[in-house]
């Protein structure tokens, strides 16, 4: 189709350079505003959010615990995303453990807050050992004298777990718990990579190294089967004592519950809540307008909100350190002890959100050794490891502290296996929770090649190299055995480094060291007994352990969290005009966008494999907990 008419391409050259510059002007004043609203916005939040203006604590009023999306052990994403998230009323996709637990410990000891409300449906993950450590605070704010009370629409396994410890369990009428275990499924790729003519070349050391085995098998190996059987069986029955415990119900009342499920529902006319309610996991039904009303009787209404009177745990949380009277606030001569976390993979570099960055992990370690004023580290770990080389990075930062003087003391969250558990063994200590994912002590590499695949297409691949080892590593030819050897010959090595360094760390002979690596996963029980962890505990008992080894009396400590800086105004600038663009879109079509932008990040997870040796200490081995509807 002819454009002659268009009135740009109808104008002189002069005209047209003109016009381009017009635009290019209008473009720029068009962006210098954007960034004028965005910042402003983003000023008044700030000034809401911290100001002066905040919210203050009344007397009687209920400390309502809210928590949403994922919960970490550290805030990390995007200062950009958080932003957005709050402008657009959306709940955080983040939600900080160690918030929760401040909250609870500062609310225990005031005057104002007469009990708490457990509201956890909007959590979209957490980690039994998580929630351990959520409930042990739980337990102590009730140990003053104070009531926990917790409501749901319904409640899934994973937060379900927390809401037990709580007083009272309340469920709307229409509601259902959903508990069913822990597992471990995988998919299995084997034959369809043979339709497509993709060959997975695996090194690996350790028949329970299984990481590996979706691209190599169909189905789950015999050793990967039992090994995966014993751990989650620990976590079940771990699981199954903490529930049983928090409602004073025998030991196997959630057992129980899940194995005569569908017997109980029929003999409740196929009501889950009534169900629940009389194998005694909840207490009681309530619709939330009558939980709404019920609480009110106790503490008076807020018109405005349209509920009973009460103060969000962030907000409360803002306002308590506004008059300086934050539980665990440094006193003027307590001592410091760095607490740095590594969360998610472990990759080579920075590393992105999410992800534990070899050299972003190390240099905070760096910083907190070249501080005078930091005496101890606690090295906080839930990651399922990933790059080896980045692993090593993080360990020798470890050793360096101990060579100066300050002792480390790692401890273990949901997952530390693999690297996790190579960068925590030169510790000083290591406490995990009975619950911890740990061990996986092995090393794989793994190398695609699809010749047979491209020969499929009729595209083939040849040419010269002027030694043996030139070009073997293209994937478009198939792996050369002199080249698997040599990979082999590294990841031999890499393994003897492995459980030569644990053996080192946790004086162990390597023999025994070896009997119990090999890749195979443990539960932080298991592992205590093993020698492979010295304690068990949560993050407080390591943080306490910490300040002894430092020579600290007890409680004369501040815990200073240590976080990797994100940067902002790009990426926000860069959000806003992804969310513009995605405005004009049909609903339905932004709708499906968003979701497969969330549920299929494939760039990211291809940035956690990069190892520059592709040597991966990394265990695939997260429980999968029944119940999650999202």
């Amino acid at each position: 189709m002819s454009d002659s008419h268009s009135p740009v391409r109808g104008r002189s050259v002069l005209g047209r350079l003109f016009h381009f510059l017009w635009m290019l002007v209008s473009g720029l004043l068009k962006l210098i505003t954007i960034v004028f609203v965005l910042g402003s916005l983003a000023a008044i939040w700030l000034l809401l959010r911290n100001g002066h203006g905040g919210l203050r604590i009344e007397h009687n009023t209920p400390l309502v615990l809210a928590p949403s999306g994922v919960l970490v052990e550290q805030i990390d994403e995007d200062p950009s995303q958080r932003l957005l998230e709050n402008l657009n009323g959306q709940l955080p996709s983040q939600s900080s453990l160690r918030d929760l637990i401040d909250a609870l410990e500062t609310a225990k000891d005031d005057p104002r807050i007469p009990f708490a409300v457990l509201k956890l449906d909007g959590l979209a993950d957490a980690g039994l050992p998580q929630l351990e450590e959520l409930a042990a605070a739980m337990r102590d704010f009730r140990a003053t004298g104070k009531k926990i009370i917790a409501w749901s629409p319904s409640y899934e396994q994973a937060y379900y777990y927390a809401a037990a410890q709580a007083d009272e369990v309340v469920m709307d009428p229409m509601g259902s718990l959903s508990i069913e275990g822990f597992s471990s499924y995988n998919n299995y790729f084997k034959d369809g990579l043979d339709k497509l003519g993709v060959d997975v070349h695996v090194f690996r050391v350790g028949e329970y190294k299984s990481a590996v085995e979706p691209f190599t098998r169909n189905d789950m190996s015999p050793d990967a089967r039992a090994a995966s059987l014993d751990w989650l069986g620990d976590l079940w029955k771990d699981y199954g004592k903490g529930v049983a415990e928090g409602r004073k119900l025998p030991a196997t009342a959630v057992d129980d519950y899940v194995r005569r499920f569908a017997a109980g529902l029929e003999a409740h006319g196929g009501d889950p809540a009534a169900y629940a309610k009389a194998s005694g996991l909840v207490s009681s039904v309530e619709t939330q307008a009558e939980f709404r009303k019920r609480m009110g009787a106790i503490v008076g209404f807020d018109d405005e909100l349209g509920s009973f009177r009460q103060i969000y745990y962030l907000d409360y949380l803002s306002a308590v350190e506004r008059e300086g009277t934050l539980k665990g606030g440094k006193a003027h001569d307590a001592h410091t002890i760095a607490l740095v976390a590594v969360q998610g993979e472990i990759v080579d570099g920075t590393g992105q959100v999410g992800q534990a960055g070899g050299d972003t992990i190390s240099d905070l370690l760096d910083q907190a050794r070249r501080d005078d004023d930091i005496s101890a580290v606690v090295l906080r770990v839930n990651s399922p490891g990933g790059s080896v080389w980045a692993s090593e990075q993080i360990r020798r930062e470890v050793q360096a502290l101990k060579a100066d003087g300050k002792p480390v003391v790692a401890s273990m969250s949901t997952v530390a296996a693999s690297g996790g558990y190579w960068v925590a063994m030169d510790a000083d200590q290591i406490y995990a929770h009975d619950s911890t994912v740990t061990g996986s002590i092995g090393i794989f590499g793994m190398i695609p090649t699809i010749d047979r695949g491209l020969a499929k297409l009729g595209i083939h691949t040849d040419g010269v190299g002027t030694t043996p080892l030139a070009g073997t590593l293209r994937i478009d030819r198939p792996l050369s055995a002199e080249l698997g050897r040599i990979i082999q010959a590294q990841i031999d090595k890499g393994y003897r480094d492995f459980i030569g360094g644990v053996s080192k760390a946790r004086d162990i002979p390597v023999e025994k060291v070896n009997e119990i690596a090999r890749g195979r996963v443990w539960s932080g029980a298991h592992a205590k007994a093993l020698g492979l962890v010295d304690d068990i505990g949560g993050l407080q008992q390591a943080a306490d352990a910490a300040a002894k080894l430092a020579g600290i009396e007890d409680g004369d400590y501040e815990l200073l969290e240590m976080a990797p800086k994100r940067e902002f105004a790009l990426d926000f600038l860069s959000r806003f005009y992804g969310r513009a663009q995605l405005a004009w879109m049909p609903a339905g079509m932004r709708g499906w966008l968003q979701t497969l932008s969330a549920q299929t990040d494939i760039e990211r997870w291809l940035s956690g494999f990069n190892d520059p040796r592709g040597m991966y200490a990394q265990c695939f081995c997260t429980p999968q907990q029944g119940g999650h509807s999202r």
